[in-house]
């Protein structure tokens, strides 16, 4: 008894330790709705000059690039002005799903010297004509997305892995978050690629990964408004786009980027800098993505800035305690994306997300996309497992925690096919 007594007194120590442990990462969060701050948001149809704009045609010449350049110059950074050689090659492809699809494997060389290459999988239905395609980031390797033994596995840098390397027992074990088959069967495509062959997600001084492709002579850093890891991991969206667009199995101009959790930040950066995209699709982004930053509901810009300062310009920490004072907030991302098609997810039990937030960056870009005819959203977000979409916006909260699930996937499958029908 004296041994079981000592083991539960052991156990509760280590829980209380645990749970001191998880306050200290997250101190002053708040996921009380009575708690938000009262604030004013940004206005983003008013010009840096004065006055407002009322046409969309004032909207695209005049008032977006100033838009774009005040989130890039204060939260994601610009993409430096050095060029960088791409390559892709096709090294492997075979059929799958009893020879109605075809997958292959796409080399992606950043660089001249061969030392920076990721790897792009792309599954896609025999048709006979180019298909529509969903384009996404997975977080441990293409391996882990599939149980197909014919997927190479990683070679990069992944997080929470043993010596920081994947191995063969990490196959499939993401494939819930990756339905291929129910895609496939929709008519869609889908490409992946791992999110750290492009920049390794550690704080490592940007030493590795492709931002040292682009530095002047002397320098060892981006400068203050220069990208940071979201910023290159959008830019390489950009490119596996590039790629797609000449795949003759593709409809390069029906090409939707989706990202969940910091990738989701990724893929509504890589939408608003990139045109090109047919639909941007937000699963759980939360602070920096598709929440805003005033409501300080859940994660923070500066939880966010301090536990992940690779992920930002450096400017951006510089509002980690006057958020009120930061030029820009989410729902001017959203409206970047604007006259393109956005869809935004939530889950209920993702507080630290804010999914309430995430809902009203895409309402309060209702005046931007006025301007090209969308109707506007509500003050208040859809019940759970119920959506509300317009006719370029979309958005649900799913019953759950934070993942991205084959219901969140039908939904945009859905919110696809209603753009391909208008």
């Amino acid at each position: 008894m004296l041994i079981r007594v000592n083991t539960l007194v052991g156990l509760i120590l280590v829980v209380c330790f645990m749970s001191q442990r998880v306050t200290a990462q997250r101190p002053g969060i708040n996921q009380d709705e009575s708690k938000v701050p009262s604030f004013k948001l940004p206005e983003v149809l008013k010009l840096n000059g004065g006055g407002f704009v009322e046409t969309a045609e004032a909207w695209e010449s005049k008032r977006r690039l100033e838009v774009f350049n005040a989130m890039a110059d204060n939260v994601y950074g610009h993409v430096p002005k050095r060029k960088v050689s791409v390559n892709f090659k096709v090294v492997s492809s075979w059929d799958i799903f009893e020879g109605t699809a075809i997958r292959k494997v796409v080399k992606i060389v950043f660089g001249d010297d061969q030392t920076n290459i990721a790897t792009l999988l792309v599954t896609v239905p025999k048709t006979g004509s180019p298909v529509p395609c969903f384009l996404g980031y997975n977080f441990h390797g293409n391996h882990t997305t599939t149980d197909d033994p014919k997927v190479p596995i990683t070679k990069s840098w992944v997080r929470k892995q043993k010596d920081n390397r994947a191995t063969e027992s990490g196959r499939g074990t993401s494939a819930s978050r990756w339905p291929y088959r129910e895609i496939v069967d929709a008519g869609y495509g889908l490409a992946t690629i791992y999110y750290g062959d492009v920049d390794p997600d550690v704080h490592d001084e940007f030493k590795n990964g492709i931002h040292p492709l682009f530095f002047e002579s002397g320098q060892t850093k981006p400068k203050e408004t220069e990208w940071g890891s979201i910023g290159a991991w959008a830019w390489a969206l950009s490119r596996c786009l590039d790629y797609l667009i000449e795949d003759q199995q593709v409809d390069g101009s029906k090409v939707a980027v989706i990202g969940h959790s910091r990738l989701g930040k990724t893929s509504l950066w890589a939408g608003a800098s990139d045109p090109r995209f047919w639909i941007t699709i937000s699963n759980n982004s939360g602070c920096g993505g598709a929440a805003l930053s005033r409501r300080q509901f859940g994660e923070t810009v500066k939880v966010i800035n301090r536990v992940f300062p690779h992920w930002f310009c450096d400017r951006f920490p510089s509002f980690s305690d006057r958020v009120e004072s930061l030029p820009v907030d989410q729902h001017m991302l959203m409206a970047l994306i604007a006259p393109r098609a956005v869809y935004v997810a939530s889950a209920t039990k993702d507080l630290w997300a804010d999914p309430r937030g995430e809902y009203l960056s895409l309402q309060n870009a209702n005046g931007v996309f006025a301007l090209y005819g969308d109707p506007a959203l509500g003050a208040d977000p859809p019940a759970a497992d119920k959506s509300v979409k317009t006719s370029l916006r979309g958005y649900h909260t799913r019953t759950g925690k934070h993942d991205i699930t084959l219901y969140d996937w039908q939904q945009y499958v859905k919110f696809a096919k209603a753009q391909l029908d208008k």
